[in-house]
């Protein structure tokens, strides 16, 4: 496939650019292979695999009735986390036999068949807010669309049975990407780190998983190809960037206007005629130069303090850009050590706050001016970020939720 000095497939020039997308990509960049993940590497690394890695996995499975005797980690906790994932598990574990682990290593295909013949499109304008608008519909949050970039699709997919790599077979006709955030709960997330907590990343694929494939359902039936993607296939936040959705923060996550970094992302390859968003830049980067919230709230110091650079930690760090990059390894081996995902970089990060959403608006447009340091440290009189314990979340009545 070829493509033009921005990686973009399907046009020469009209498209935005690294530089628009705040990217600083060099000589060495190197495409990602799957395998390399640190997820996948916990099956056929040594050096990350353990009975420890074993539990981590297995409590997905069967919610432990103790583990530890602490708020947040009982029985009703591992339940309702397991039970928010159980609809992207349903989906990951529905063709295991053929070595198809969709959504998170092998694009869904769950779909009916679509129309043989394909609606006009004299718009690809029009055909955008279409989109846009049946995807709110089917129950995203955020969309923006984007140029299909070969680069941040894998080079390889990973065979969970093999534990090896194989053939990335995703069809090489595709023009542009829609990309879908969906909202994870707030509350929730104020529990972080708890087994309670989780529950909101579950909900947040598995709602994924729903407005993903009814999108590429509608697609289909409009008599275009169409492909439904979480976090398999290839890397989401920098299509969400050039998607316009957000920037890059130094917790490694996108950051948005709307909802700041709390949120899961999915997308759909698709070669129906749309139009593309832009990037847009609030001033995320600025603020995340003078904060260092998420670094000092990391228990394993995976989270850098200095400045974005082309730093490479292990084999699951992406090669060739210069940014703000987060050690696996050690996020990871946290992880572990829980018995569930950890998400303290986004409960203490300032831009995400549950406040009115005028106030919210107000205050992102002043994070990313001249007062940026003020409002870090509003942030902190306000007492933004603070853990609140599980059980606080348990005893919230239903009009309080």
């Amino acid at each position: 496939m070829n493509s033009n000095v921005n990686g973009c497939t399907t046009c020469s020039g009209g498209c935005a650019n690294d530089s628009d997308a705040g990217f600083k990509i060099t000589d060495q960049f190197q495409r990602f292979n799957q395998k390399n993940d640190i997820y996948n590497r916990s099956f056929w690394d040594s050096s990350i695999n353990s009975k420890k890695t074993e539990l981590f996995y297995e409590s997905y499975r069967k919610p432990l009735k103790a583990w530890r005797h602490v708020d947040g980690y009982a029985q009703k906790d591992f339940a309702i986390r397991n039970a928010g994932w159980h609809v992207a598990d349903y989906f990951a574990e529905r063709l295991e036999n053929e070595d198809r682990r969709e959504g998170f290593l092998d694009y869904l295909t769950a779909h009916r068949e679509g129309a043989s013949e394909q609606r006009n499109v004299e718009s690809p304008e029009a055909m955008a807010e279409e989109v846009k608008k049946t995807a709110k519909l089917f129950g995203a949050d955020l969309v923006g669309i984007t140029y299909h970039d070969e680069r941040w699709v894998y080079t390889h997919k990973y065979s969970r049975e093999r534990e090896d790599e194989k053939i990335m077979d995703l069809p090489n006709n595709f023009t542009s990407v829609i990309v879908v955030c969906h909202e994870m709960d707030h509350d929730l997330l104020e529990t972080v780190p708890s087994a309670l907590s989780g529950t909101a990343t579950g909900i947040g694929y598995s709602q994924d998983a729903i407005t993903l494939l009814a999108l590429a359902q509608y697609i289909q039936n409009l008599g275009y190809n169409a492909v439904s993607s979480m976090n398999d296939t290839a890397l989401n936040i920098p299509l969400a960037i050039k998607a316009g959705l957000g920037e890059y923060g130094r917790h490694g996550l996108l950051i948005t206007p709307e909802l700041g970094p709390r949120l899961r992302i999915g997308k759909v390859f698709t070669d129906l005629p749309l139009a593309h968003d832009h990037p847009k830049r609030f001033g995320v980067k600025e603020f995340c130069e003078v904060c260092r919230r998420c670094n000092d709230g990391c228990p394993p110091r995976a989270i850098p303090a200095d400045d974005p650079s082309e730093r490479i930690y292990n084999r699951s760090n992406i090669s060739g850009i210069r940014k703000w990059t987060v050690d696996a390894e050690k996020c990871f081996d946290f992880w572990v050590n829980q018995v569930t995902d950890c998400s303290i970089c986004l409960r203490v990060c300032p831009y995400n706050r549950n406040y009115p959403d005028w106030f919210n608006q107000l205050r992102f447009r002043l994070m990313g001016s001249f007062i940026r340091r003020f409002m870090l440290w509003l942030d902190n009189i306000l007492g933004g970020g603070k853990r609140k314990p599980p059980k606080w979340w348990w005893r919230k009545r239903l009009d309080q939720q």
